[in-house]
Formats: C-alpha cells, sequence, structure tokens
C-alpha cells in the first residue's frame, strides 16, 4: 500500500514541475503512453503532461501520432499538473477559450461558409469569423475551392468581446512549413541523394524544392556530362527530379545541387577509349577566339586550336566554320587529368586518313572527308550539318 506522504510528495513535486510552464506557453514534449482517452507527454526531466487522445486524431477519426514522436502543443492549466490542447474544436469553445486562444497563438477549428467581399466567412465556436483571401492558403487564392472545407486556423484579431474575429490559416501553414524545412535541412548534407521537384527554371539553372519550401540550385553546369544550352527545353517547373547535395553553405543559405553526378563520367573511359593519332567524328559546339570546342561524344570535348584550321589572306579560320558543322578530327593530345583533349581537323586525301580508313580505326569518323588546304568547297565539305 501507498505511504499517504509519498502520494503528497509526488503531486507536489508535480506541481512544482507545472509551475515551470505558464498557461498559453507553446511547449514541446514526446508522446510516452497513448490510452483510450488521454495520452501522456515528457516535457523533460521528470515532468509529464496530459492530453486529450481526440486532439491526436485526424479528421478521419484515426489518431495521427506514435508513441516517441514529439509534438507542439500549448499548455491549457497547470492545475494539478500539465494539461495540453493542439486545437479548439469546432462549436465546442467558448468565447472565453477563443480569447485565451487569441493571446496564446492556439489553433482553433472552423469551417469555411461561403466567400464574402475580401474573404471567406468561417464559422467558429458558433461565432462569425473573417479570414481574407491573402490569408486562406500560402497562395492567394479566390472563388469556392476552399467552401464548405473545415480548417484549422489562428485568430489574428479579437475584438468586441469577440464579435469581430479575424483569422488566418496562412499563418499555421508558414509555421508547418518552417517545420517540415528545419527537419529537410537536417536531411541535406553533402553526398545526400534526394528527390525534389523543379519550382523554376532560369537561364542559370533550375531551382529544386526538396520539401518544407527549402529550395537548391541545380546549376546548368551541373544538369550532364554534355553541353545544356537550353535549361528550358531541358526541365519545366513541377518536373519532379532526383538531384545530389554537392555542397551546403548554411551562411549564405545556399544549397548546390548536381545531376551529371548520378551518372557515370564519360572521362573515366577515355584512357581506355582514346588514344594519340585517333581519328574521331566531331561537332562544332562553340568557337572562341583561341579556337574551336568540338564535342567527339555526349561529355567529352575536344579543342580544336585556330592554328590548325586552314586559313588564307582573305578569310581567317573562324569566318568557315559555325557551331553544328561535323567532320573528321585527329587526336593530337590527351590529358585526363585536366579533361584536355587536343584535336585537328584532317585535311581531306591525306596518307594518314587513307591508312586510318584501311586500318578501320575510322569507323566512327565517318564520313572522313576532312579540310582541304584549298578552303571554301573543302571546307564546308568537312564540316557539314550533322543529319539528324
Amino acid at each position: 500500500m501507498t505511504d499517504p506522504e509519498d502520494d503528497f510528495a509526488a503531486m507536489f513535486e508535480a506541481s512544482l514541475k507545472a509551475k515551470r510552464f505558464e498557461r498559453g506557453q507553446t511547449i514541446e514534449g514526446t508522446i510516452v503512453a497513448i490510452g483510450p482517452e488521454v495520452a501522456f507527454i515528457d516535457v523533460g526531466g521528470k515532468g509529464e503532461a496530459s492530453i486529450d487522445v481526440a486532439e491526436l486524431k485526424d479528421p478521419d477519426g484515426d489518431i495521427e501520432v506514435v508513441v516517441g514522436e514529439r509534438i507542439q502543443a500549448v499548455v491549457v492549466s497547470t492545475a494539478g499538473g500539465l494539461t495540453l490542447s493542439r486545437k479548439l474544436a469546432r462549436g465546442a469553445a467558448t468565447l472565453r477559450q477563443l480569447e485565451d486562444a487569441f493571446h496564446s497563438g492556439l489553433p482553433v477549428e472552423g469551417k469555411v461558409e461561403r466567400e464574402v467581399k475580401g474573404g471567406y466567412e468561417v464559422s467558429i465556436a458558433r461565432q462569425r469569423a473573417f479570414c481574407p483571401f491573402s490569408q486562406i492558403d500560402l497562395h492567394r487564392t479566390e472563388g469556392a475551392a476552399h467552401e464548405g472545407r473545415v480548417y484549422q486556423f489562428r485568430i489574428v484579431e479579437f475584438k468586441e468581446h469577440g464579435r469581430n474575429l479575424v483569422v488566418s490559416r496562412r499563418a499555421l501553414l508558414e509555421e508547418q512549413q518552417r517545420a517540415a524545412a528545419d527537419e529537410v535541412r537536417r536531411s541535406i548534407v553533402a553526398g545526400a541523394v534526394m528527390t525534389g521537384r523543379v519550382a523554376s527554371v532560369r537561364d542559370f539553372g533550375a531551382f529544386v524544392d526538396l520539401g518544407g519550401g527549402v529550395q537548391g540550385l541545380l546549376h546548368v553546369s551541373e544538369m550532364g556530362w554534355s553541353r545544356v544550352d537550353d535549361v528550358s527545353k531541358a526541365f519545366k517547373a513541377g518536373d519532379e527530379i532526383t538531384v545530389k547535395v554537392l555542397r551546403v553553405d548554411d551562411d549564405k543559405q545556399k544549397i548546390s545541387l548536381g545531376l551529371k553526378q548520378l551518372s557515370e563520367d564519360p572521362w573515366s573511359r577515355v584512357p581506355s577509349t582514346y588514344e594519340v593519332g585517333q581519328v574521331r567524328s566531331g561537332r562544332v559546339t562553340r568557337l572562341a577566339e583561341f579556337g574551336a570546342f568540338v564535342e567527339l561524344e555526349p561529355g567529352i570535348e575536344g579543342l580544336a586550336h585556330a592554328s590548325t584550321f586552314p586559313a588564307d589572306r582573305a578569310r581567317n579560320w573562324s569566318s568557315q566554320v559555325t557551331v553544328g558543322m561535323t567532320g573528321a578530327f585527329e587526336i593530337q593530345s590527351i590529358d585526363v587529368e585536366r579533361k584536355r583533349i587536343g584535336v585537328a581537323p584532317l585535311p581531306e586525301g591525306s596518307a594518314r586518313a587513307a591508312r586510318l580508313q584501311e586500318d578501320g580505326e575510322a569507323e566512327q569518323a565517318q564520313p572522313a572527308e576532312g579540310f582541304g588546304s584549298s578552303l571554301g568547297d573543302k571546307l564546308r565539305g568537312a564540316l557539314k550539318p550533322r543529319q539528324k
């Protein structure tokens, strides 16, 4: 049999612990037990609070939490221990409770009755409240989409003894989003592979929502091993995409993402598939003052220096070369570590080209026409648009 003095000591200790908290204060705790009607919450140390199980059920009547889960709730009573609440049920709250909810920030349940000028009429505890259009959702919406729906709201204005109520659903949604964002941020570390949705597309890349409104930048240079010329053709807002986290800058709140890192780097195959003297077909992808960049395969580009192109006094090399032209190029140098390959356009009819073709080494370079020394026609024959 329990000693009455022990019972009194336990009650006194519980009372002292309860006094650490104030009515209306929002606290966080861990669910330690869920009974038929009441659940118990560990609020730190040996402190424990109770909450009605009905507060933990979803609209379908199912309990939406489990033992061990952490929740946030508002202290509604400190008498004889801590009593918590996560919401005030629609139609069950009194005006005094609504006023307390206003001061404490406790969510209240309300039904959107109809659209009115500037917003919506909401029924809360047999009271009429007003929710502006801008406060019904995270993004401004109008129309009948919300009519008849039951939501959680926060009372942002309580006037005329409750006869003038202004409520916001957006305030709660933003809090939930921030909480979700904190959870997502904890999972965002360099090297992590995550799935998100493209939030917006820019010339320099795409912003990807990783959850909770947390966005990272997938720069155009990290999209693929091949050059992406038009981001809008590769992605559009709403696309689901799996990316790898490259860098996280907590100070600047910047997250850098990569896509090409999820596939094999084509340069890893270069040592076994490329060698100096090979002839390969290539496509001019861009021009620079010092030469032309030539794509030898997706993700592998070589540089044909300006000095390797035929030219005369009447024309310089760049006036005869256009982006998209294709031709045969000979590998002149390979630097795998720096990812650089030097190439030169192959002169038409050269002995080297003929021998390579005979040996079958130039199969990838078909057609074998090269850059002739007579400029003009021969050059256009060597760099002709790639057939689709």
